[in-house]
């Protein structure tokens, strides 16, 4: 990512704009292409998405302001047993104005998703605050397709109108066209466009309501026209732009118009210098050379091996892995499944050895995060070289630093602004208290109170994502002094 992204953003936002060029919102999708035209998804790299709307608000046919909402994630994709599992930290930025004056950036709060793409595109959530907002859109035919070809599929959508931080789901109902081919960016592409009614609660065949969303929508009606751009050699959606004319009705008789657009982008960010950081944390001496080693390429992702048509142990073979390996990097605290492991051998032999494979990995974490010549600890994650800061010094149940702690935050810092352009996940941990509500808030509120600190020595306040996982993440037991020093923690991860 460049150094200014919002502007980068802009800059496409307008190209669009201007053009009437579009693009599909969902960058999971990849087209098999072996001398036909049938798509079909498959598994994607880590990306970076962004939704933005721009829509003109209208109160009861009174013009009262435009809203700007931009929606971002970075997702990564992971194989777990339920097979390629996409999550990600989702953020808002809006603002509703009489002008056009930019929506004010800052500290982000990370807004936790995690959802499974089928082949056909469809999309089932596994754990849903919203977003993304559009589920099962775009999805194609499992037919060969030609210039003109029209197909139909069903797709949801969550809305908010209001921002009430109340989610409701509509179902709706997709025409596609595959209108011909050109290019983007000097890459050839298919175009697609996209048609779909908004019908909530509308009486007819359009009865659907969803009970777990907002009580006070009534009724929503409209129409939606968008065109999509996907690559033809990657099959990776670009972008979307949506034509927006829709109208929210509520049951105290207000009506909510919306007009205008929702544009959708997927990146792929280039990778970061890691040789800069790496040389950064040896002059620091948080690495030795053995570990620089390790640190120079991010984890090859399984999915790029799976889509070559290998298996998912062909694909931890080809990433140097074993297929235990990816629970010995399980950031959770829990007992060995036995089940989720694919065996090529005596099945009581091999849980023995992953057993303590994953033990003697635990005590080794335990060791050398307890070194008191590591204060900042380092390793490799599929998201991006990953900052794990133990026994930070706060207040007491609180979110404020004590003095003593300028050193580390100085040399995160200086690390940091090696990352041309990068955002960063700032993740607060808690031991467990056995009051859950509590530990998240706080957790949450000491991440805060980090990428308030690393603000302040330089670093664009709009590039960090906080998030609080409370106890959820333990590395270490709860039930010694030791356990719950190493789980008191927040971890940096410059995403990559």
């Amino acid at each position: 990512m460049k150094k200014n992204v919002f502007a980068l953003f802009v800059n496409l936002y307008l190209t669009f704009f201007v053009t009437g060029q579009s693009a599909i919102n969902h960058p999971l999708g990849e087209l098999s292409n072996s001398g036909s035209e049938t798509i079909a998804y498959k598994g994607s790299r880590n990306y970076k998405f962004t939704e933005r709307s721009d829509l003109r608000v209208y109160q009861n046919g009174r013009y009262v302001g435009l809203q700007s909402k931009i929606v971002s994630a970075f997702i990564i994709p992971t194989w777990t047993d339920k097979g390629l599992v996409y999550e990600g930290d989702f953020y808002v930025d809006q603002d509703t104005n009489r002008n056009k004056s930019q929506v004010a950036l800052g500290i982000h709060e990370a807004i936790p998703s995690s959802f499974i793409i089928n082949s056909d595109g469809n999309l089932t959530m596994l754990v849903d605050n919203g977003y993304p907002s559009f589920r099962s859109f775009p999805a194609f035919t499992a037919k060969k397709i030609k210039k003109g070809d029209i197909w139909e599929a069903k797709a949801m959508r969550a809305v908010d109108p209001l921002s009430k931080g109340i989610i409701t789901k509509m179902p709706i109902y997709v025409r596609y066209t595959y209108t011909g081919d050109d290019n983007y960016n000097g890459e050839p592409v298919y175009l697609i466009t996209a048609e779909w009614a908004t019908r909530y609660n509308m009486g007819g065949t359009t009865l659907y309501v969803d009970w777990g969303g907002d009580k006070e929508l009534s009724a929503a009606q409209g129409s939606h026209k968008a065109t999509i751009i996907v690559s033809k050699a990657t099959g990776a959606a670009l972008v979307i732009r949506d034509t927006v004319d829709e109208t929210f009705i509520y049951k105290d008789g207000n009506k909510y118009q919306y007009k205008g657009t929702i544009s959708l982008f997927t990146e792929y960010p280039p990778a970061i210098d890691r040789s800069r950081l790496i040389a950064a944390l040896k002059k620091m001496d948080l690495l030795d050379d053995d570990e620089a080693e390790k640190l120079l390429q991010r984890p090859v992702a399984k999915d790029d091996a799976i889509s070559a048509g290998k298996n998912p142990q062909e694909a931890d073979s080809a990433a140097g892995k074993s297929w235990a390996d990816n629970y010995d990097n399980d950031d959770s605290w829990e007992p060995v499944n036995t089940s989720e492991w694919v065996s090529g051998g005596n099945l009581e032999k091999d849980t023995k050895s992953k057993t303590d494979r994953l033990k003697k990995k635990i005590e080794e974490h335990q060791a050398k995060s307890a070194k008191v010549t590591a204060p900042i600890s380092v390793d490799n994650t599929e998201a991006g070289i990953r900052l794990t800061i133990q026994n930070l010094q706060f207040k007491a149940d609180s979110a404020e630093l004590l003095p003593g702690e300028e050193k580390r935050l100085d040399q995160i810092a200086e690390i940091l602004k090696l990352a041309d352009g990068a955002q960063f996940l700032i993740e607060g941990h808690t031991a467990s208290t056995g009051y859950e509500a509590g530990e998240m808030k706080l957790s949450k509120e000491r991440a805060d109170s980090i990428a308030a600190a690393l603000a302040k020595r330089g670093i664009g306040s709009e590039r960090f994502i906080c998030k609080g996982s409370g106890s959820k993440k333990p590395i270490a037991p709860n039930n010694t002094t030791e356990g719950k020093a190493l789980n008191r923690r927040v971890e940096i991860t410059i995403l990559d």
